[in-house]
């Protein structure tokens, strides 16, 4: 029963730290993903005194994907019953050009601020909006969010390693009289502590499949998938062929350095 009670809580100790890597990296996708959207709406727009075709415009920062032109016409049929005809015809002509500028990536602060002043260089941009600080505020909240999570999962890892060593310091002992019989005979330290690293890599394959089924619950019962499409973002929170894979090279990796820690360590007590 006491084994046992030593295997659940190591399996529940990886569980962990499998869970809270494969949250973060959920968050990652997610953000990634939010990214992707705010720069498919995301747009700079830019007033000109002259046309400027979208080649020249992609000549001017290598951060920019497209162009279009935003017309006037709206404005100006607004006007048709206040101005005559041949008012309405030079006004047309004197009103500078204006553009839509959509860039191939969601761009940091900073980046905004180097490609305004490039597309500034240009003598006929007279002027550039880039809504800086509305575009600042939603940036900064995510990468504080995702900070946080990464922070979060660190010490989840740190806190869940050091109760696995307790718990691989608890199998040395249960297991000592074996090993130190083996060592009578001269059983190499490997063949010695085999039965150590054949128990944590059983426990590390089950936290793996416990993790899958978590994720395939969540995945099925679709609560996560319909929170995330309340703001247009589709995404698998567990790709269950790569990220069962990482997860379970991060548990077999866990649990055989923390075991080899137990044993090096044993060998120089002796």
């Amino acid at each position: 029963m006491k084994s046992l009670k030593n295997h659940i809580s190591l399996i529940v100790a990886l569980f962990t730290v499998l869970f809270s890597v494969q949250i973060y990296v959920g968050v990652d996708r997610t953000i990634a993903a939010y990214e992707t959207r705010l720069k498919n709406d995301y747009s700079i727009i830019v007033v000109a005194s002259k046309t400027l075709t979208p080649v020249e415009f992609k000549a001017m920062d290598s951060l920019i994907e497209r162009s279009e032109s935003i017309s006037v016409d709206q404005v100006l049929e607004r006007l048709e019953g206040e101005m005559s005809k041949k008012n309405l015809d030079l006004l047309r002509l004197t009103l500078p050009k204006f553009y839509r500028v959509y860039l191939t990536r969601f761009p940091t602060p900073d980046e905004i601020g180097k490609l305004q002043k490039r597309l500034q260089r240009n003598s006929a941009i007279q002027r550039i909006e880039g809504y800086s600080q509305t575009h600042d505020t939603v940036y900064k909240l995510m990468l504080l969010f995702k900070d946080v999570v990464q922070l979060f999962s660190i010490a989840i890892a740190a806190v869940t390693s050091l109760l696995i060593l307790k718990e691989m310091r608890l199998w040395q002992f249960q297991h000592a009289e074996r090993m130190s019989i083996m060592a009578l005979f001269g059983a190499p330290v490997w063949l010695r502590s085999a039965v150590l690293f054949r128990l944590a890599i059983v426990d590390a394959l089950i936290a793996t499949v416990l993790l899958c089924l978590t994720f395939f619950a969540i995945d099925q019962y679709g609560w996560m998938n319909l929170l995330l499409n309340t703001v247009g973002i589709e995404i698998k929170l567990f790709d269950f062929l790569n990220d069962s894979l990482r997860s379970l090279l991060i548990a077999l990796g866990v649990a055989i350095v923390l075991t080899l820690t137990i044993v090096i360590g044993h060998e120089e007590e002796e």
